[in-house]
Order: C-alpha cells, then structure tokens, then sequence
C-alpha cells in the first residue's frame, strides 16, 4: 500500500465510519473499484487502524459527555445504587449494547475476514442496510429522547450494531436504524450510536494489534498506517459534527439511496468482470 492509497483510504473512513454509508464496504469496494492489489492480511489491519482514527475522533467530540457518564457510573457504584440516574444509565445501556457486537465478533471472526474479501458479498450488504435504514424511517415514530431510552432500547440497537461487524452493514446506519425503531428521536440515536462505537472499536483495535505484530513488513507498513490513522482520525471528528446537525431536520433517505445505487453498480462492475 502507498502513502496516496493510505491517504484515500483514510479520508474515505473518516467520513464513511459516521456518515451512514458503510465505511467497510467502501474500504473494500474502493480498492476493488479503482483495481488496487492490496495484500489480504495487511489491509485487514490497516482498515482496523484506520478506525482507531475514528475513535479518537468520537472520544474527542464527546469527551465531556463520557467523562460525565463514566463519573456517574463510578459514582452511582460506590453508593451502592449503579442505575440512580440517567447519566449512570447511560452508561449501563452502552455496556449492554456493545455485548451483542462483541459476542459476535468472536464467533464470528473468520467468516467476517472472509466476508471482506469479497465485493460481492460487501455489495449486497450494503444494499440491505438501504433497507434497514428505509424501513426505520418509515416506521420509526421518532418521539424520545436519550433520557427516554430503556433497556429494550438498547438491547435492540445492540443486535443492530452486531449485525454491522460484516462488512457493506453500516455501523451508524444500523444502529441509528435501531434507534429510530425504538420510537428514539434522531438525534438521540444518532448520539448514542457514536457513544456506543467507543467500547466496540477499542476491542476491535486490541485485537488488531495483536494482528499488527505479526506482519511480515511491519516496518515498511507503519508510517502509512500512522498516516491513515491521522487522516480518518481529523476527517471523522469533522463529519461527526456534520453529521449530527444534519440529522435534526432531516432523514436517512438520501444515504439509503446513495447505499442502494453503490451496491447495485458494484454488481454490475463485478458482473462486467467475470
């Protein structure tokens, strides 16, 4: 991989980590699309480290609302009452959504690195969180608000980020998705689908690390991973913001066209080449 092919790719997660079009699938879709031979096992990672970038982005943003959760919950714990208010909740809620996603990435790891190996595969994903996101539009009642949420809330948003380890499932579209279904406003669901992705991608970053060392040319790979890192991390905080502005006055509409036309013109370039 080139430092302009880390550059791209980076730009292209720190805006497709938030924005919900699916920052996997256009890792994957992107190098398949502009004929780039990039070794399996080190883009793996380098796609892994990228989102590390992301997280910083979203652990920046969002400081003082974690560093206000996690005291409360600290707190809440040491006067023996661990659900007593609702930033304590807060915090339990995203424990709890972020089991289903972890369980099944353990389970699941070989068929996930599998699954991004292949553009068809990342293409028809892409194309049902189209629907996923339609549909949560269409029947989502969008009446409540992040104090409001319940633990069948967030259990419910917990199996749709779990859904979104395969690559073309868009994290934050699914788990928005989840939240609008679940009668949440947008921008509660928003919010909390970016809180939520702080413990699921530090495990996903802990595990690539462990990949990392174990790459033949370490060395040679590490400056163009720094420089993903960077790129997606200073583009992520930037569509965040975007991003949750947008959503106070309008819909998932146009990412779920935008997921649906991406998806069927993969299908018909990979038709094209046999």
């Amino acid at each position: 991989m080139s430092i302009f092919q880390g550059i791209i790719l980076g730009i292209i997660q720190g805006l497709t980590e938030f924005l919900p079009v699916s920052s996997s699938a256009h890792l994957v879709l992107v190098p398949y699309l502009l004929q780039w031979r990039l070794d399996a096992d080190s883009a793996f990672v380098f796609d892994v480290i990228v989102q590390l970038g992301t997280l910083a982005a979203v652990i920046i943003y969002f400081w003082k609302d974690l560093i206000a959760i996690i005291s409360a919950m600290l707190a809440a714990l040491k006067a023996g009452q661990p659900f007593r208010d609702g930033p304590s909740l807060l915090g339990w809620w995203i424990v709890l959504a972020t089991i289903p996603a972890g369980l099944a990435g353990l389970l699941l790891k070989s068929k996930v690195e599998a699954a991004f190996a292949s553009p068809l595969v990342t293409a028809i994903f892409l194309f049902v969180v189209a629907i996923i996101m339609t549909l949560a539009e269409g029947l989502g009642k969008q009446n409540r608000s992040l104090e409001a949420m319940r633990l069948p809330d967030a259990v419910t948003v917990g199996l749709f980020q779990a859904l979104a380890i395969f690559p073309g499932i868009s994290r934050s579209g699914a788990t928005i998705s989840g939240g609008l279904l679940r009668g949440l406003n947008r921008d509660a669901a928003a919010r909390f689908s970016f809180l939520m992705s702080v413990p699921i991608m530090l495990a996903a970053g802990a595990l690539a690390v462990k990949d990392l060392a174990e790459l033949p040319n370490l060395a040679q790979f590490l400056p163009v991973m720094l420089l993903g890192f960077l790129v997606a991390g200073v583009v992520g905080y930037f569509a965040i913001r975007w991003l949750l502005g947008y959503l106070r006055k309008n819909s998932l509409i146009p990412f779920a066209l935008y997921c649906a036309l991406l998806s069927i013109v993969t299908i018909f370039v990979i038709s094209g080449r046999g």
